[in-house]
């Protein structure tokens, strides 16, 4: 019987690949027998993720990329077509906040740094779309091929603080569904367009507003969890279920979906 789930052979991207989640992505998909390209600015951490992978003989790629520079996109296009021979999946993970495109517990928006917010807004959402355009072309040759841009908690619903990513990831999902209609009805039902909203998980980029030095939680986190039916953070590997269906034959008919993975934290109140 055919594996409706297998991503055996498959050429699949991750841009972003050496953070936390994209890391853990890179592992499982090579894993399950893909060939994993990982993109990423970080030339040292890439390399390692790539070698580790190796070492436990699955097929991986690093290629150092910037997902806001066209022209290098397409150098890297250019390479994996010419080891590969085609792309069947891109995943957009690349992403991330700082501090001046967020709101502090003593501060308004009267003192969000408009720099910051325009920063944030370009990484996680031309981050998006810049890739999208450059490995899209390749699916829509083959007429085959699928997307899944990484959205967030933050889109279905505005959190406090987080104006800048909660903003930029809102447009990731309005354009995942718009891409899932633009793709298929010019190019026909082989291309396809998703996204995962993580709820709340620990990365680099939100350690700081949710632990303490000591490893503690903030307050921000302990409202969180309060409010998160299953209690506790996500684990990076609770994401990869979602994302292998999103990636693999399974969900051949699922198009344009945003789909939340957050412990139940969207579809809980009082």
């Amino acid at each position: 019987m055919t594996n409706l789930f297998s991503v055996n052979q498959k050429v699949i991207l991750i841009t972003g690949g050496c953070g936390i989640l994209g890391s853990c992505m890179s592992h499982h998909l090579a894993a399950e027998g893909a060939s994993v390209v990982v993109l990423d600015r970080n030339e040292e951490a890439g390399n390692q993720l790539v070698d580790d992978i190796k070492a436990k003989g699955y097929e991986a790629l690093f290629l150092q990329t910037d997902v806001l520079d066209k022209d290098i996109l397409e150098q890297n296009r250019d390479i994996i077509l010419g080891k590969y021979g085609r792309i069947d999946v891109l995943i957009n993970a690349a992403g991330g906040n700082m501090g001046g495109a967020t709101i502090g517990p003593d501060q308004t928006i009267f003192d969000l740094q408009i720099d910051a917010f325009r920063k944030v807004v370009d990484l996680n959402l031309f981050g998006t779309v810049m890739p999208t355009m450059v490995f899209a072309k390749a699916m829509v040759e083959q007429k085959k091929g699928c997307i899944i841009n990484i959205s967030s908690e933050s889109a279905l619903r505005p959190l406090t603080r987080v104006v800048g990513y909660g903003a930029a990831k809102a447009a990731v999902s309005n354009f995942t569904q718009y891409m899932a209609g633009e793709l298929a009805t010019k190019f026909g039902s082989g291309l396809r367009v998703n996204a995962m909203a993580p709820g709340f998980f620990l990365t680099e980029q939100n350690r700081a507003l949710l632990t303490n030095a000591d490893g503690s939680l903030t307050p921000r986190a302990e409202t969180i969890i309060a409010h998160t039916p299953f209690g506790r953070f996500g684990e990076p590997e609770e994401l990869l279920g979602t994302l292998q269906w999103l990636a693999s034959d399974a969900s051949a008919f699922v198009t344009g979906t945003v789909v939340p993975i957050d412990g139940g934290f969207d579809a809980f109140s009082i």
